[in-house]
């Protein structure tokens, strides 16, 4: 069992990761951190890396917010931004036409928090990847668990710090390889055989 804080089409480490877990708890009762992994994924376009972020909503109590209670800030259309972004940067990539109705049900779907959509980008990646696990969410939060703790694979600036196999990247002619972008990055070009990359 490996214990996950559900992130934003999260990054290739985060993956390797939950391939291996036979079964996934994943953190509902955490403090959401800026900077995170929790609202926000790196994709490559033309320029080289670039950031997707879901605006959110800042109601904070006594100076701390639940990432469970974490709000989308839906007054912006950050949902048709990200998905113009994925269809920009990976139209003809080799497998975005395969997942591209699939994952354009999730920039049409009205979100009200965040964890929610971090629960559904999960799902159809495990789906895409044929990921199966069983997967349940904590009822308590602790710093210490007898799980395999992946909690800070969720952190921007604790990834670990290692060579990643390198794979065909829509833009690496111009830009080189990039490691540990947003697993759509891996899933659009090499579709269900990405799984062998970890």
């Amino acid at each position: 069992m490996s214990l996950f804080i559900p992130t934003y089409f999260s990054p290739i480490s985060q993956y390797e990761e939950i391939v291996k877990a036979d079964k996934i708890i994943f953190e509902m009762e955490d403090n959401f951190q800026k900077q995170s992994f929790r609202n926000r994924c790196y994709i490559y376009n033309g320029n080289g890396k670039q950031l997707l972020s879901i605006p959110l909503k800042h109601q904070i109590k006594d100076g701390r917010k639940k990432t469970k209670d974490t709000l989308i800030e839906n007054d912006f259309p950050w949902q048709d931004q990200h998905f113009k972004s994925l269809q920009t940067s990976y139209r003809v990539s080799p497998y975005f036409e395969f997942f591209e109705d699939d994952i354009s049900l999730l920039f049409y779907k009205k979100y009200k928090f965040l964890h929610d959509i971090n629960i559904d980008t999960f799902l159809l990646i495990a789906g895409a990847l044929q990921i199966e696990t069983s997967i349940s969410k904590t009822e308590n939060y602790t710093s210490k668990t007898s799980e395999k703790d992946c909690r800070f694979l969720a952190e921007k600036n604790l990834q670990p710090e290692r060579e990643f196999k390198k794979y065909t990247q829509m833009f690496d002619d111009k830009h080189g390889f990039i490691p540990n972008l947003s697993i759509l990055d891996l899933l659009f070009m090499e579709g269900p055989n990405a799984v062998s990359f970890f």
